[in-house]
């Protein structure tokens, strides 16, 4: 028995052996045909990329491209789809092109020869942003790429992006500035104009002194509009051209004077100006309002501080006689909480300055004298918001840019402020106030200001006593910055019923789509948000819930002089609101 066991496990041993034996030399056979395989595709492979190389150097496009269409692309090299797509490109046949170039990306995606060509398909099919966003990308892949940072600032250029234009070329120490160029000339004076540019000629433009200039030129308030643009020169240079429109006088031309002079009547006042005093830019500025119950003069003189941009001076004084009805509504049966007649008169000045393209400052002093006739206090005032007499208040505001991008065309700014008075009465009494806004500003297209729109969130706390004239108000009205443009601030013609109070927090939102524009006459039409809260010790003052208020406006603009209606709905009463109003 044992020895017939031993010679069947014998048999059984043996014929295992012999089937690994015969599996392992088939796989060894299989394994031998593959590698045959594979160096055969290599060997193939080689010869194509040797022979689309050589084709390549000697631009035979057509021949490069019969190669490329009769091999699978899942068996490109990444060197065979680069010269197949560049083929392509050379023949102008543009969509082959891009769906090749494409495909290798995606294949290769740390390549950045793939989106460099892929952006100049884009350029020639005039698809500029597509071109943009390809360039940003190869430019991700490599930061240092001075063919990439030339093209990116080109078709930024071309598009009239020139700050985005001017921020690539910077890391090539381009543009270089031949000279500056005023067309057509302006009057305001040369020395003056000269010390608003951040640059000078036969100089390297950098970003900073580009934005620094545009500061600059705001801060004149003399050009409501304006332009400059870098011509190329055959030498490599730039030469730096500036076009503005310029406010001088009552207008530059009679009827543009005439316009000025009567915008306001629809609106009882008269609100005009002369600019550009002594070709200087110092402008004169004036309001005349002799509705009945808000009667108004004000005049101010601001102009650059011993003639440098950077300096500004603000001089101003202002006249009031106001109705005020306390009341809730400007709309519906509403009873008055308590009414008065405010007479005040002011006397301010300010000087701010500019630092660079991104800080401002501005210090201030405002004396005023208040007084109150025919009061009926009701519920809503209290002794100390009647309170009269003289006072003496200090304003400091302090602004700075958050953030800035060229390339996206949004730009977010912030600024803080801080006011405290003190009032001489029968008991005297002191206030401070401090305020903050962000504001975020964009044009969602790539060039032109076809779209624009706007956010600002604004806050405020007051601390101490203040008089019933340095309440805030959120709400339509003339005299006020506050919008909330479902809530006017007037009934029958008097202040107050907008919700008044201390303490604050307003935001609003809106963008302008432009309809219409010729140059002398254009229109913009575009929805708004707004929401806010305000609040007041008083019970009666302030407002209990936040408000909301959704609508739609539109911007009239005829030689330079604008008006705005707009029309809002009260998301929480239900009112409708139609509402204008003049803008500079």
């Amino acid at each position: 028995m044992g020895a017939a066991r031993a010679s069947a496990a014998r048999d059984i041993t043996g014929h295992e052996v012999e089937k690994i034996a015969t599996r392992f030399y088939r796989n060894l056979i299989f394994a031998l045909n593959l590698v045959v395989c594979c160096v055969c595709l290599a060997h193939a492979q080689s010869d194509q990329d040797a022979t689309a190389r050589q084709l390549f150097q000697q631009e035979r496009w057509d021949e490069l491209v019969k190669l490329g269409s009769s091999v699978s692309l899942s068996t490109h090299s990444a060197e065979l789809d680069y010269e197949y797509g560049v083929a392509l490109a050379h023949l102008e046949r543009w969509e082959q092109a891009r769906s090749v170039l494409r495909a290798a990306n995606r294949r290769a995606p740390r390549d950045k020869r793939f989106p460099i060509e892929l952006a100049g398909v884009a350029f020639k099919q005039r698809n500029n942003s597509r071109a943009i966003s390809y360039l940003r990308h190869a430019l991700r892949l490599d930061p240092e790429d001075a063919y990439v940072k030339e093209f990116l600032a080109t078709v930024y250029f071309l598009q009239g992006n020139l700050e985005a234009a001017v921020k690539y070329w910077n890391g090539l120490d381009k543009p270089w500035i031949a000279q500056t160029r005023i067309e057509p000339a302006l009057r305001v004076r040369p020395g003056l104009l000269d010390h608003a540019f951040a640059f000078a000629p036969e100089s390297f433009l950098s970003l900073e002194e580009l934005r620094a200039t545009e500061a600059r030129l705001r801060q004149l308030e003399i050009f409501p509009s304006y332009r400059l643009d870098l011509l190329a020169r055959p030498d490599g240079k730039f030469d730096a051209i500036f076009r503005a429109q310029e406010l001088n006088g009552f207008g530059n031309t009679k009827t543009e004077a005439l316009l000025r002079l009567l915008r306001g009547l629809p609106f009882q006042e008269v609100d005009s100006g002369y600019f550009n005093l002594g070709r200087s830019a110092v402008n004169l500025t004036f309001k005349i309002r002799w509705d009945p119950d808000k009667r108004r003069g004000s005049a101010a003189i601001s102009g650059p501080l011993a003639h440098d941009p950077r300096w500004r001076f603000r001089v101003s004084t202002g006249l009031r006689d106001e109705n005020w009805d306390i009341v809730p509504s400007f709309t519906g049966p509403a009873p008055v909480l308590a009414a008065l007649n405010l007479r005040r008169e002011e006397f301010s000045a300010e000087i701010s300055r500019l630092i660079g393209s991104r800080w401002q400052w501005s210090v201030g002093a405002e004396l005023s004298h208040r007084n109150y006739r025919n009061v009926f206090a009701g519920t809503a005032l209290t002794p100390q918001l009647l309170a009269q007499g003289a006072q003496l208040k200090q304003t400091t505001r302090l602004g700075y840019e958050l953030w800035r991008s060229p390339e996206h065309r949004i730009n977010v700014s912030s600024e803080v402020g801080f006011q405290a008075g003190r009032l001489w009465s029968q008991s005297a009494a002191a206030f401070e106030r401090v305020q903050a806004s962000v504001a975020a500003h964009s044009f969602p297209k790539s060039h032109g200001d076809d779209f624009e729109t706007l956010w600002r969130i604004r806050t405020g706390k007051t601390f101490g006593q203040i008089p019933f004239d340095e309440l805030l108000m959120l709400g339509l009205e003339r005299d006020n910055d506050l919008w909330l443009r479902a809530h006017v601030g007037t009934r029958d013609s008097r202040k107050g019923s907008a919700p008044l109070g201390r303490d604050y927090f307003l935001s609003n939102w809106e963008t302008d789509k432009n309809i219409y524009s010729n140059g002398f006459f254009g229109v913009k039409l575009g929805p708004f948000v707004d929401t806010g809260k305000i609040s007041d010790s008083s019970p009666v003052l302030g407002a209990r819930n936040w408000l909301w208020d959704i609508g739609v406006q539109t911007k009239l603009r005829v030689l330079g002089v604008g008006v705005t209606v707009s029309y809002g709905k009260d998301l929480r009463t239900g009112h409708n609101a139609f509402y204008a109003t003049l803008t500079r």
